[in-house]
């Protein structure tokens, strides 16, 4: 099991993270596929503070939302309309036994490749077939490695500053730890207003993320028991990232 990192499962960083990624047009994407699959029943994996599963819920989709993070869910379930939805704590695996038949599942932001090994990637992929329906669709993205994303995972290229309600100014900056590839590792550190935190004010979160080649997620899709049905460049981000949409055979 991949153990959720420090942003998602610290109380005091989760209640930042809508914050610091404000900018969610990536999810466009996916409830315009929603829509065009007429999807009504959607398993959201790695739902973090359940942005998508929010907007699918708000349009009367049925959804159930699953991660391992309990502080991300937290943020999650306090957020208007939230009793909409069902909410999992755990990892892919625990949704196979919730008896779901869903017409779609998704994979949004880094979800796809917090996955660092085949095995969890596999485990992962095996979950989520068991929870679709047949015919159903898995839609998930990916960086595309050649594109080396991780050169902007900088303290000069990727820092920024918000006013959080009862906390008051945060500033966020990452540093790029390593590259390893296809393991790429990251640090975020949040200073935090002097005299908030008992123990420093800064809290960091480190990261590491699996870059697969087109090739190697087609495999396994395949061995998963999936049909690669299109690869989609993603709107937001064209050029950089593959958004896979895989159907359940």
């Amino acid at each position: 099991m991949t153990t959720p990192d420090p942003i998602f499962v610290d109380p005091r960083l989760a209640r930042l993270y809508d914050a610091f990624d404000d900018d969610r047009g990536d999810l466009d994407l996916y409830v315009g596929l929603a829509e065009r699959f007429g999807a009504r029943t959607v398993l959201d994996v790695g739902c973090g503070t359940g942005v998508l599963a929010l907007l699918l819920a708000g349009r009367g989709l049925s959804v159930t939302g699953v991660d391992p993070a309990a502080a991300s869910l937290e943020v999650a379930r306090a957020k208007p309309g939230a009793g909409a939805v069902t909410w999992v704590e755990g990892a892919a695996e625990a949704v196979a036994g919730l008896g779901l038949a869903a017409d779609l599942a998704t994979m949004t932001g880094n979800v796809a490749q917090v996955f660092g090994t085949d095995v969890e990637w596999a485990q992962a992929l095996a979950a989520v077939r068991e929870a679709l329906r047949h015919g159903g669709r898995l839609v998930f993205e990916t960086r595309v490695p050649a594109r080396q994303a991780w050169l902007g995972w900088t303290r000069e290229r990727r820092s920024a500053r918000r006013d959080i309600p009862g906390v008051g100014p945060v500033e966020m900056w990452s540093d790029l730890l390593e590259v390893a590839l296809p393991l790429v590792t990251f640090q975020q550190s949040y200073r935090f207003p002097p005299g908030m935190l008992p123990d420093g004010d800064v809290v960091t979160s480190v990261s590491t993320l699996r870059f697969r080649e087109r090739d190697e997620i087609e495999a396994s899709l395949s061995a998963a028991g999936f049909e690669v049905d299109e690869v989609l460049d993603a709107p937001d981000r064209p050029g950089l990232e593959w958004v896979f949409v895989a159907r359940r055979i």
